[in-house]
This record gives structure tokens, C-alpha cells and sequence, in this order.
């Protein structure tokens, strides 16, 4: 006989499982040691995810990348759902971490569980850093520059840094992809950045609509060209008002509309049962 699973945990501490059980003192020793490893974020709504093959896939490459070891999506498939049954939850934000102790020759799977997430309404602002990942098509946890400058950012009155390259070149939000409206179609900066799945099922949708999205070397100096600009990750997309001292948005309702077609984009993407 099976117990009842037990009632969702407040935020803001998730339930974890390492291995399709409850964590125990010992596999957390495991990220707080050997923290070198991947993840991917994903909002689960009724136990059926938007854009689950793609963060499936994501965490198959990462895991060849970097252990040279597959990543069956399978089993990650069951380690979630056997996490969400014993956290007691059908709607909620997941996240999936791969990591490879030294002298182990499997992958563990560490599965967090906690509260359903979206992004908050309105307008965003960003401080540009000059900072850029290396290795950036590589999701992983423990970004000390990503959190560093993203506390400088907040400290400084903004929503969230804008990591950039040298000479100005913008690669991506620190914790979000950054789009910009040229008053006819949605821009994506051509550099070094993680592809997010809510950035790649945008694409995917924009060609299927007849509006592809292109991708084009953006710089700080030539942000004053676009007309407006969003932020998304896996909570969602939300408009960007500032970057800097440069502000986005002419009050005609233009950057409403392309917001409502993105929006439309996005919820047209199909949805994959657990």
C-alpha cells in the first residue's frame, strides 16, 4: 500500500528528489559539492508541458556535451511525474539538473518541484553589464556572474541585467532572451546566448504565421533603431520599456499588438502529456 503523497511545500523552499526518491542529506551533498552539471526549466500546467521535447532534447545534448553519457527522456519523463505525484502537485515549476559525481558512471537526476510560476505584467527594465557566459548554448546552475550582476541591477532600481560582449554586443537577459521590434518583424541578437525553448517555439510559430523572426547583430549604441523589445524564459514574455537610458514605446499601442501576437504565438504551440 502507497501512502498519500504529501501536500505541496510553501515557497520558497521546492521538494527535491535525487533519483526518483525524496532527497536525502547525502544526494544534496551532491550539488553542494559536485555542482558542475546542466539543467532545464519548465512550467508544468496539468501535468502537460509546452515545448517538452525540446527541453528533453536539451538535457540529452548537454549531458553527451558534458559527461559523454545519454540522458534517456524516459526516464526524465518518469522522474518528474514521480516527483509531482509525491509532491502532491499538477500545476507547478520544475526543474530537471544532471550531474555526474566523480567515480560514478551514471548520471543523477535531481528534479525540484515548487509553486506554478508566470511572468509578472508590465514593463521591464534592464542594465546592460558587460558580461557574457562562455560556453552559453549550455543551461547549468551556479552563474555567479548571471546572479552577481543581476543583484547589482536591482540594487541599481532595474528589473533585471542585460549581459553584453565586448563592444556593446547584447546576448541575452541574465535570466531571459531578449527580442527587439524593427516596426516589421522580431530581431533576435546574432551572438553567443542560450537558445530558451520559449525563444525557439517563438521562431518556430513566427514561420508558421508567415512572420519569421530573423537574427541580426545588436549593440547597445543601435538599440535607439528599434521601435520596442521583450524579454522571455520559461514563465513567459513581458515588454521591455528601458535599457539603460534608452527608452522603448511610443504610446500608439504598437508594442501591445506585437505583444498580443507573440502571446497568440506562443499559446498556439502544442502541449506534451507528461
Amino acid at each position: 500500500m502507497t501512502s498519500a503523497p504529501p501536500p505541496p511545500l510553501p515557497l520558497p523552499l521546492p521538494y527535491v528528489e535525487m533519483d526518483g526518491h525524496p532527497a536525502t542529506e547525502d544526494d544534496l551533498r551532491v550539488p553542494a559539492l559536485f555542482g558542475f552539471g546542466h539543467f532545464t526549466a519548465l512550467q508544468v500546467r496539468d501535468r502537460r508541458v509546452r515545448g517538452l521535447g525540446l527541453h528533453l532534447e536539451r538535457l540529452e545534448g548537454a549531458n553527451r556535451e558534458l559527461f559523454r553519457l545519454p540522458l534517456d527522456g524516459g526516464r526524465v519523463r518518469e522522474l518528474i511525474r514521480g516527483a509531482l505525484d509525491r509532491a502532491g502537485m499538477r500545476d507547478a515549476s520544475v526543474r530537471v539538473h544532471g550531474f555526474l559525481p566523480p567515480g560514478e558512471s551514471r548520471t543523477r537526476v535531481m528534479v525540484t518541484v515548487r509553486e506554478p510560476a508566470a511572468m509578472a505584467p508590465g514593463g521591464r527594465s534592464l542594465m546592460s553589464v558587460p558580461y557574457a557566459r562562455a560556453v552559453p548554448h549550455i543551461k547549468r546552475p551556479g552563474e555567479f556572474g548571471q546572479t552577481y550582476y543581476g543583484i547589482l541591477a536591482a540594487r541599481a532600481g532595474f528589473d533585471e541585467a542585460l549581459l553584453t560582449a565586448p563592444g556593446g554586443v547584447v546576448t541575452e537577459g541574465a535570466i531571459t532572451n531578449i527580442g527587439f521590434w524593427d516596426g516589421s518583424s522580431v530581431v533576435w541578437p546574432d551572438a553567443p546566448a542560450l537558445t530558451g525553448i520559449t525563444m525557439a517555439l517563438l521562431e518556430r510559430g513566427l514561420a508558421a504565421a508567415g512572420e519569421p523572426s530573423v537574427r541580426r547583430a545588436v549593440t547597445l549604441d543601435g538599440l535607439g533603431a528599434y521601435r520596442g523589445a521583450f524579454i522571455c524564459n520559461s514563465q513567459g514574455m513581458a515588454p521591455v520599456r528601458r535599457i539603460d537610458a534608452v527608452e522603448f514605446g511610443n504610446g500608439d499601442g504598437e508594442m501591445e499588438g506585437v505583444m498580443g501576437r507573440l502571446e497568440a504565438v506562443y499559446q498556439g504551440a502544442p502541449t506534451e502529456l507528461l
